[in-house]
C-alpha cells in the first residue's frame, strides 16, 4: 500500500494503474461503515484508492471542524488490512490554495434537509468531491446510504458534468441496536448513546407504517415526531418523507421515497435515513 500526499505523486501513480479503479473518499477516523465501502470497491475493481481528507469547506462556522476526530496511523493500518492499493492524503494548501475561487454548486436538491439546516455544506461537499474525482479519475466511486442526500447531490453532479463515473451506494452499516455507524458517535456519552437509538426506532416505525399500507406521508411524519418527542435528550432538526430523487416532501407516497431525520442528542447532531421503495 502506498501513501501519498502531493497531487502530482497521486497522478503519477494513477497513470501506472491498469484496469478499473474503485475510489472511496473519506474524512478518516474510519469505522465499519467506511470499511464496507472499501470491501465493495475491492471486490469490484482491479485497483482501490482511498482518500483521507477532512474537508474544511463543508463545515459551518459553528460546526466541529477543529474537533473532528483524526487518527491517521490507525486508519492506514485498517486500510492496509483491506488490501487498498493507494491512500491519498492531500494537504489544505494544495486542495485550497490562497487564490482558490472555483466552486461547484448543485442546485435544488441541496436546498432541503441538510442543505437547509447547514447552508453552504453541499457546496463544500460537491467542490471537494469534484476535485478528488478530477485528481483520482476513478471508474467507480463508493458512498454510504447513511448520507443519502449527499449521494443524491453527487449523482446529480456526475450526471450534469458528464463525469462518466459510476456511483455505487452501499447500505448503511449499523450497530447491534440499530444506530448508524458514524465518526460522531464517539462524542456520545452512555446516556446519550442510548437516547440516540431513537433515530432508528423512528425510521423503523416509518417503514412499518408504510409496509402496513399507510401512504399518507404527513401521518407518518407525525407518528415519527411523536415517538421522538418521548425521548427527553432528543431535539428534532427535521423529520422528512420525501421523493427519493428530488428530496421534495411528499403528501402521498406514490413513488420511491426516503424517510430521513436529523436530531440533536444534547449537543451531538446525528442523521439517518431509510428508503421506502
Amino acid at each position: 500500500m502506498q501513501v501519498v500526499g502531493p497531487i502530482f505523486e497521486l497522478r503519477a501513480l494513477r497513470q501506472q494503474l491498469s484496469g478499473t479503479v474503485g475510489f472511496v473518499p473519506t474524512m478518516g477516523y474510519l469505522h465499519e461503515g467506511h470499511l464496507a465501502l472499501v470491501k465493495q470497491a475491492r471486490i469490484e475493481n482491479s485497483n482501490v484508492i482511498v482518500s483521507i481528507y477532512v474537508n474544511p469547506t463543508q463545515f459551518g462556522l459553528r460546526e466541529d471542524f477543529g474537533a473532528y476526530p483524526r487518527e491517521l496511523n490507525r486508519d492506514l493500518e485498517l486500510l492496509r488490512e483491506e488490501g487498498v492499493d493507494i491512500v491519498f492524503v492531500p494537504s489544505d494548501d494544495e486542495m485550497y490554495p490562497p487564490e482558490f475561487s472555483s466552486w461547484v454548486d448543485v442546485e435544488k436538491v441541496t436546498e432541503r434537509l441538510e442543505g437547509a439546516s447547514r447552508p453552504g455544506h453541499f457546496k463544500g461537499v460537491a467542490t471537494v468531491v469534484a476535485k478528488l474525482f478530477n485528481i483520482v479519475q476513478p471508474s467507480r466511486a463508493y458512498f454510504g446510504q447513511k448520507d443519502a442526500q449527499q449521494v443524491v447531490v453527487i449523482k446529480r453532479m456526475v450526471a450534469d458534468l458528464n463525469m462518466g463515473i459510476e456511483i455505487v451506494v452501499v447500505p448503511t452499516v449499523r450497530e447491534s441496536d440499530g444506530l448508524a455507524m458514524s465518526s460522531r458517535n464517539i462524542y456520545l456519552g452512555p446516556g446519550e448513546r442510548q437516547a440516540a437509538t431513537v433515530l432508528f426506532k423512528a425510521l423503523n416505525l416509518a417503514q412499518q407504517l408504510w409496509w402496513d399500507g399507510e401512504k399518507d406521508a404527513e401521518k407518518i411524519r407525525r407518528q415519527m415526531t411523536s415517538l421522538i418527542q418521548k425521548e427527553p435528550l432528543a431535539q428534532i432538526d427535521y423529520v422528512s418523507i420525501a421523493d427519493a430523487e428530488t428530496l421534495e416532501e411528499l403528501n402521498l407516497i406514490d413513488r420511491p421515497a426516503l424517510a430521513s431525520l436529523a436530531l440533536r442528542i444534547r449537543k451531538i447532531r446525528l442523521i439517518d435515513n431509510m428508503p421506502l421503495e
